[in-house]
């Protein structure tokens, strides 16, 4: 049975880490003494949940976790440095801070170290997250111990809800692209004024064509532009929408 740690410390080990190519280290003192701290922790970089769900959510709603109070946000994996900022890059996860447990002793001693050599990972995390105030575990979401990768309670909406339950996330805005489209350089530099964070879906690049345009939108134009799910249309509907 996987053990909540809520009202005990957090384990106190050193990390070692990358900083411009150097080795450095890092204790956990550093990490969260005197701070609020989200952190969530997950079985690998590059691994399906982690890389489409878990890591882009907070990376999301990162301005939202410092707007209420969060100091930083800590992604946790029994990954080495090199691999961890290769992820962190690939992911555009500029606001997060990605701390590689290559050798699993923070997560041993959070009493989350699971066996995956079943499916080759050897040990890794359990997926979970926890809210830490001056390195005092206040709140943890731990996946259930079910087949397969649960992923229920750890994610960002969770714990935002948790810290804030009137806290309001941003919209989530995908728009469909062409290059050379003039009326999707009007969209994307909308969202940009309104600081809005977005997802542009670019035709002709990774197998995306006019098919698949049309098998979502039922349009053959572009931009199409979609908020938290629902259709808005092309760049004037976005003008309109925006002065809403």
């Amino acid at each position: 049975m996987l053990k909540s740690r809520e009202g005990q410390k957090v384990p106190n080990v050193t990390f070692p880490v990358r900083v411009n190519g150097e080795w450095q280290k890092v204790d956990s003192d550093a990490l969260f003494k005197g701070k609020t701290v989200v952190l969530f922790a997950l079985p690998g970089a590059f691994t399906p949940t982690c890389s489409s769900m878990h890591l882009p959510r907070f990376n999301e709603l990162a301005g939202v976790f410092k707007a209420n109070g969060i100091d930083s946000l800590i992604c946790l994996s029994v990954n080495d440095p090199f691999v961890m900022a290769t992820w962190q890059t690939a992911q555009h996860a500029e606001n997060i801070d990605f701390l590689p447990d290559g050798n699993g002793e923070f997560t041993e001693g959070m009493g989350l170290l699971v066996d995956k050599s079943k499916i080759g990972l050897g040990k890794r995390s359990w997926r979970y997250s926890m809210l830490v105030k001056d390195g005092l575990i206040k709140k943890m979401f731990i996946e259930p111990q079910e087949p397969g990768d649960p992923f229920k309670v750890s994610d960002a909406d969770t714990m935002l809800h948790y810290i804030n339950p009137k806290a309001s996330p941003p919209p989530r805005v995908t728009f469909f692209s062409q290059p050379g489209c003039p009326h999707c350089a009007r969209a994307r530099k909308m969202l940009v004024e309104k600081g809005l964070r977005f997802e542009e879906i670019e035709l002709g690049s990774h197998g995306i064509s006019y098919s698949s345009l049309q098998a979502v939108s039922g349009r053959s134009t572009t931009p199409q532009v979609y908020v938290d799910g629902q259709h808005v249309g092309g760049a004037d509907e976005l003008a309109l929408w925006l002065a809403k």
